[in-house]
C-alpha cells in the first residue's frame, strides 16, 4: 500500500466510508506497508475527531472472582486457578470513595466492573442507585460492566443516567466457542443491542492474541462499526499461569500498533482505547499507540497491575497530548509522582496480579481492616 493509497484510506475514513475488508487485512498483514506511514495516516483520522486529547479511564473491580462462566482468558472464570483476591460486591461507601478518587486522579470516566453472568433485578437496582449518586456528586462519566443484560435491566440503568455499558465481543463469532462455552457470541451481541435500544452508549472491544487469524480482527472491527459502538477497548492477551488460555500468539509491538490503526480506520469516530497489555506487548513502541488511539486505562486492569500513573501521564504529556480533566496535566503528574514514591509500581508489571491493597485502596487500613 503506497502513500497515495494510505491518503485514500484517510480521505475515505474522514468521509465516513466503510473500510474495505481487504484493506483492513492488508493493514494487519502486509509487510510492505511502512509502519510509521501507517501510524501517521491513522493519526490524521484520530486528530480530526479527537484532536490531541486523551481520555483516561480508571477501573473499579467492584466484585471479583466467583464467576460461573468459563472464559478461557479470564482470571475470574470458573476454570481459572490463578490466585486472585475474591470478594463479593464492595460496599456502597467503598465504591463511592473510589469514584471520588478516580475523579481526583484525572479520570474522565469511572468504570465499575462486576464479575458474574449477569445482574439480578435487585443488583440492577443497586447499580442504578450507585450511578445516580456518582453522577450527582462528581463531574465524571460512568460505565458499567455487569455481564449479560436484557431490555428491562438496560432500561433501569438508562433511566439512572448510565453513560455506557461495557460488554466486549472479544473475538469473532466463528472463534467464540474456542474461548467460552457457557454463553454465546450472540448473547454478548444482544446485550449490546439492548443497551443501544435503551439509549446507552456501547463500549465493546476485543482481545487480540488468542489464536485468532487476522481476518477475525477485521470481522470484529466491522461488526462494531455496524453496531455503532461509541467506545472500543483494544486488549492484548496477558499471560497468566492458571488460565486455560495462557500464551499470547502473534503479538509483536508492530502488530499491536497495526491492530490499533486498523480499528481507527474501521471506526473513525469511535473512542479507541489502549487497554490491557499495552505496557507488556507494545513495549518501547507504546507512545506511538496514542496516535491511532485516543484513550487508555490508568492504574492497571481488572486483576493485572499496570505501569505507574506518573509514567503514564508523563508519556501522554511528553508526546504533546492533553488529558481530558478539570485538573491540569502538571498537577496530575506531580500527584502521581508522589504516589509512586510511596507505592512504587514496576513499569512492565501488568502481568503481575493485583494485591488486595491494589483492588481495595479506599477502605483498607495497615492491618487490612475496613476503616
Amino acid at each position: 500500500m503506497t502513500i497515495l493509497e494510505l491518503d485514500s484510506l484517510v480521505s475515505g475514513a474522514l468521509a465516513g466510508e466503510r473500510l474495505r475488508s481487504e484493506d483492513a487485512l492488508a493493514i494487519l498483514t502486509d509487510p510492505n506497508i511502512d509502519l510509521l506511514s501507517l501510524v501517521h495516516a491513522a493519526w490524521q483520522v484520530r486528530e480530526a475527531r479527537w484532536g490531541r486529547t486523551v481520555q483516561v479511564h480508571i477501573i473499579n473491580n467492584a466484585a471479583n472472582g466467583k464467576c460461573p462462566e468459563d472464559c478461557s482468558y479470564c482470571t475470574q472464570g470458573k476454570n481459572s486457578s490463578v490466585d486472585i483476591e475474591e470478594y463479593s460486591m464492595k460496599s456502597r461507601e467503598e465504591i463511592l470513595a473510589e469514584a471520588q478518587r478516580a475523579h481526583e486522579n484525572g479520570a474522565f470516566r469511572y468504570c465499575m466492573v462486576f464479575s458474574g453472568r449477569g445482574p439480578s433485578n435487585t443488583r440492577t437496582d443497586e447499580l442504578a442507585s450507585l450511578v445516580r449518586e456518582i453522577k450527582d456528586r462528581w463531574p465524571i462519566e460512568v460505565c458499567v460492566s455487569a455481564g449479560l443484560l436484557d431490555d428491562p435491566k438496560a432500561a433501569v440503568l438508562a433511566e439512572a443516567g448510565l453513560d455506557r455499558l461495557n460488554h466486549n465481543l472479544n473475538t469473532s463469532e466463528e472463534h467464540y466457542a474456542e474461548i467460552c462455552t457457557t454463553h454465546t457470541y450472540q448473547d454478548r451481541l444482544e446485550t449490546l443491542r439492548a443497551a443501544k435500544r435503551n439509549g446507552i452508549e456501547a463500549c465493546s472491544g476485543l482481545i487480540a492474541g488468542m489464536g485468532e487469524p487476522a481476518s477475525d480482527l477485521v470481522e470484529i472491527a466491522q461488526t462494531l462499526r455496524d453496531l455503532e459502538a461509541e467506545s472500543i477497548p483494544v486488549n492484548f492477551l496477558l499471560p497468566f499461569e492458571g488460565n486455560d488460555l495462557v500464551e499470547p500468539t502473534g503479538l509483536t509491538p508492530e502488530y499491536c500498533l497495526r491492530v490499533l490503526c486498523m480499528f481507527r480506520f474501521a471506526n473513525p469516530t469511535a473512542e479507541i482505547r489502549i487497554a490491557a497489555g499495552r505496557e507488556f506487548h507494545l513495549r518501547s513502541l507504546e507512545p506511538l499507540a496514542l496516535y491511532p488511539a485516543n484513550s487508555l486505562f490508568l492504574e492497571g486492569y481488572l486483576n493485572a497491575k499496570g505501569a505507574a500513573s506518573n509514567r503514564t501521564y508523563q508519556m501522554i504529556t511528553d508526546n504533546g497530548f492533553e488529558i481530558v480533566s478539570e485538573y491540569s496535566a502538571e498537577s496530575l503528574v506531580a500527584q502521581a509522582e508522589r504516589a509512586a514514591d510511596e507505592q512504587p509500581v514496576e513499569l512492565a508489571g501488568n502481568s503481575v496480579i493485583k494485591t488486595i491493597d491494589d483492588l481495595r485502596p479506599s477502605f483498607l487500613g495497615p492491618e487490612g481492616l475496613v476503616t
